[in-house]
């Protein structure tokens, strides 16, 4: 078996089989959506640390999703623009298995982002007395930091699980990335146990935390409800909006990929999918915000009026 491990030393992804022509366009559009979710985030990151009034809780978790946002774009996206100029380039082992473990670190910890952000949002509207109390940066620090290190932890999980399995061929990944079911697929042993375990850990990162955001937006639904301020409860679902723009797009493709019957979604359409979880909402996460909130759209206007005034002075 450790001899037929070491048969397969690289692998091809086939990415998608649609021609020379098509995979020219494809490479044109996610390059251009790879180039702005680089831009958008970026620009998240740069305006709240510029702008001292987007130095609150909410916006410092804000800043480590855009930087999830960049990791997972970068994971993947170069390496799918490859592919479809040079179908035949193949990625090493090592190269693959980097590659999925960090595709499920980062999405681990989106996960458990949306969570604490939901959490946020909860003590902000629900106990907005005890908001600076509850929500201090010694607290915001420690949940941003457990968000990464419990994802990096689970995802090292899989790892371990998929090295221990030999690999002797086929090395074609049916697929546009390293992603974990069709690695295994590959596998020339029983992977009964990475399967319960991906689908363990799918309830525990993915139903989980989807649970607790729709406990949090309930409770802050209700109280929303309650506010007598027409213009506090406008500014209230502002903000919750986004949020919740944000954890429908993300929790609704990542359980219809892990946890929905595959049989329903044939390996093509799951590619489909994949596209809209990696590239797409990466790159629309930055828009929602900015575009849904009226804090980042204020910043946005005071931060180009001052690189006006500085430019006439």
């Amino acid at each position: 078996m450790k001899e037929n491990q070491t048969m397969v030393t690289e692998f091809i992804l086939l990415g998608f089989c649609l021609g020379p022509r098509i995979h020219v366009i494809l490479f044109a559009l996610f390059s251009v959506c790879y180039i702005f979710t680089l831009l958008g985030n970026g620009f998240t990151l740069g305006l709240i640390c510029l702008e001292p009034r987007l130095h609150s809780p909410m916006y410092f978790f804000l800043s480590n999703l855009a930087t999830v946002d960049i990791a997972y774009a970068c994971n993947t996206v170069p390496q799918t623009l490859v592919n479809l100029l040079d179908e035949t380039k193949p990625i090493s082992f090592a190269g693959c298995m980097m590659q999925t473990y960090l595709f499920l670190t980062f999405g681990s910890t989106e996960c458990v982002l949306l969570v604490v952000m939901s959490y946020d949002r909860y003590v902000a509207i629900c106990h907005p007395l005890h908001y600076t109390v509850i929500m201090n940066w010694r607290v915001c620090t420690i949940l941003a930091a457990v968000s990464w290190i419990l994802s990096f932890l689970l995802a090292l999980v899989h790892l371990v699980l998929i090295l221990r399995l030999p690999f002797c061929g086929p090395h074609e990944v049916n697929h546009f990335f390293c992603e974990i079911l069709s690695v295994l697929k590959l596998a020339c042993a029983d992977t009964t146990l990475n399967q319960v375990v991906i689908f363990a850990a799918c309830v525990f990162a993915l139903v989980g935390p989807l649970c607790l955001v729709l406990v949090s937006y309930t409770r802050i639904l209700v109280t929303i409800l309650r506010i007598q301020s027409g213009e506090g409860r406008r500014k209230a679902f502002s903000t919750c909006s986004s949020h919740l723009c944000v954890v429908g797009l993300f929790f609704g493709s990542a359980i219809v990929m892990y946890i929905a019957p595959k049989s329903q979604h044939p390996e093509e359409l799951q590619k489909i999918l994949f596209l809209f979880y990696s590239f797409f909402n990466p790159m629309l996460n930055p828009l929602i915000y900015s575009l849904r909130n009226a804090e980042v759209n204020g910043a946005l206007r005071r931060s180009l009026c001052n690189e006006n005034h500085s430019q006439l002075v």
